[in-house]
């Protein structure tokens, strides 16, 4: 299959649901090289996403799996930096908050429109995070 397609499926395979989709480069019998394709998607979305790869790649079948999933409670708030507000997610786990993360797309667009380095801005950030509400941060 050409390498192509996965950026065009990548995108189709997200809108159609998937929460998450990856390639990992491995090798099959007889010790040929190949590109397995991940995709992490709600059991509801499984038989849609099914036919889409089925369709729009070269494989003859799909194997799946389903797993359990802990997920923390999470929370948006909004908190002041010189360049403005940005997003924050608070993830919470037996009610206590054990991480807060800047929104990405936040921080792309302070980044862009002040013309700071990502790295930068999330460095700024997260030193107001750590102020703010006293907790290390994983970014």
């Amino acid at each position: 299959m050409s390498s192509e397609i996965y950026s065009h499926l990548y995108n189709k395979i997200l809108q159609e649901g998937a929460l998450d989709i990856y390639t990992e480069s491995i090798y099959m019998k007889k010790n040929r090289p190949a590109v397995k394709l991940s995709v992490i998607c709600k059991e509801d979305d499984l038989e849609k996403i099914t036919e889409h790869l089925l369709k729009e790649t070269s494989t003859f079948g799909v194997r799946y799996s389903k797993y359990d999933r802990v997920i923390l409670k999470r929370e948006f708030r909004k908190i002041k930096t010189i360049y403005g507000k940005v997003s924050v997610k608070l993830g919470y786990y037996k009610g206590n908050l054990i991480k807060v993360t800047p929104e990405y797309e936040d921080c792309i667009k302070i980044a862009d429109n002040h013309g700071i380095s990502f790295t930068k801005i999330l460095l700024e950030i997260n030193n107001i995070i750590y102020k703010e509400f006293n907790i290390k941060i994983l970014t």
